[in-house]
């Protein structure tokens, strides 16, 4: 007879045979005669039943988390979760739990009903909720996804450097540190290194950290998140960029289906199905919340919160869409590598607008993109116009001193993507050990 341990996922298919399982204690309930232990792992939760008197001492001694080992028949029983439970023949506790666990795991409703402070001060005890660990496999399926969609369009992963000697954007929102003596700053961005890269493989691809010194506390910001970075050379304009990730958005949503269908339920949250995905220019945005959906903003070369959320909530009522494009952002806006648009696509305005693009879905930015400057000439003036030295950014700038084709990329958040696929309240909740003003630990 073997031995060897199954999941509880694998448990579920060999009723009549003795298994054995190793996990958390999930709950217990005490009947006198009988002890239910629920045990968790990595797969999912199964009922143990415990009758033996010398089994029934081992299992009063152990608590909720107590790390076991268990052996024991698999039966059919069509009233209990999952269809199964395991008649306990052996249970080995393999730690002793010395404090009481500060949040009860086994219950959603608990959970849900937890601060957010509460929720991510016990934060490595909380990650043990199933409804809190759906979270991470669901955001493993996301980047899983998005690796193998690119590899298959001949995309070349990178790994850029995060301690960098300049700022992506000259300077702004930068971690500085010393750097042997020297000043030094945690990487916005790959952006830099992207770009060099399109002048060697010509698509490249990164999933990784990125840095942001931003003085904000709220529900869709974070100092430090996973950015999914993609780029590639020999376009036509930013539409070859969008229509890219278009495809790999269909992409993702569809391995989520296939591999995530249990964490999707515990949301009850809809994967979007994409035909397609509506463009706006910033512009036409701007006239439609003011002139149609009641909202005026006050800058006029973004969008705030708000007029994000009004027109997610107009292009799914009129079209069908959880995703909206909205592009042609003013050339000032928009970081100095931007490519300007053409003037006759800039509707008469003096101010030039660029070939930049926003994507928001369900009432959120999700990504940032467009087409890069590709001539060397063009990149200097572009620097220097924001007031910055191009000599700062010479190491950057040799790759276009030998040529670099016409190119465009964009950066996915992962965990803000992964916050409006759940409808999540806080981006907070979708990164692992969050990093925002006011927290470094745990």
């Amino acid at each position: 007879m073997s031995t060897e341990r199954v999941s509880v996922k694998q448990a579920s298919s060999r009723e009549g045979h003795v298994v054995h399982v190793a996990g958390h204690v999930h709950s217990m309930r005490d009947l006198g005669k009988v002890f239910f232990i629920n045990v968790r792992d990595a797969s999912g939760v199964i009922q143990t039943v415990v009758e033996k008197d010398s089994l029934l001492a081992i299992a009063r001694e152990i608590s909720v988390e107590t790390p076991v080992r268990i052996s024991g028949k698999l039966v059919a029983q069509a009233h209990k979760n999952g269809g199964f439970e395991i008649q306990v023949e052996t249970l080995e506790p393999l730690a002793k739990v010395v404090d009481t666990p500060p949040v009860e795991l086994s219950k959603d409703t608990k959970m849900d009903g937890l601060s957010l402070s509460t929720l991510l001060d016990y934060r490595p005890i909380t990650l043990r909720s199933p409804k809190v660990k759906a979270i991470f496999k669901i955001e493993a399926a996301i980047t899983r996804a998005f690796r193998e969609f690119l590899t298959n369009e001949n995309f070349v992963e990178i790994h850029s450097p995060k301690i960098v000697a300049t700022g992506t954007e000259g300077g702004a929102q930068l971690f500085k540190l010393d750097y042997f003596g020297t000043t030094a700053y945690l990487a916005q961005s790959p952006q830099f290194y992207k770009q060099i890269m399109v002048g060697v493989f010509e698509r490249v691809f990164e999933v990784a950290p990125v840095y942001r010194a931003e003085e904000h506390d709220t529900s869709r910001h974070l100092n430090e998140y996973i950015s999914l970075d993609l780029e590639m050379g020999f376009i036509e304009s930013e539409q070859d960029i969008i229509a890219m990730q278009v495809n790999l958005l269909r992409y993702i949503f569809d391995h989520i289906r296939e591999y995530c269908p249990d964490e999707v339920a515990i949301y009850g949250t809809e994967i979007p199905r994409i035909e397609t995905i509506p463009q706006i220019t910033l512009t036409e945005a701007l006239e439609l919340l003011s002139s149609k959906l009641g909202w005026h903003q006050e800058a006029q070369n973004d969008l705030d919160p708000e007029g994000e959320r009004l027109l997610c909530e107009h292009f799914r009522k009129e079209h069908g869409s959880d995703f909206l494009y909205v592009k042609y952002y003013p050339l000032a806006a928009r970081p100095f590598y931007t490519m300007p648009l053409s003037d006759p696509l800039s509707n008469g305005k003096v101010e030039p607008l660029s070939r930049g693009f926003d994507l928001l879905f369900r009432g959120l930015e999700v990504t940032t993109g467009g087409q890069r400057i590709h001539e060397y000439e063009h990149l200097r003036s572009s620097i220097a116009g924001r007031g910055l030295n191009p000599d700062d950014f010479a190491e950057y700038l040799q790759c276009f001193r030998f040529g670099m084709p016409p190119h465009g990329g964009l950066a996915i958040g992962l965990e803000r993507i992964t916050k409006q696929l759940l409808g999540l309240p806080s981006v907070k909740q979708t990164a692992l050990f969050p990093r925002d003003i006011n927290r470094l630990k745990p």
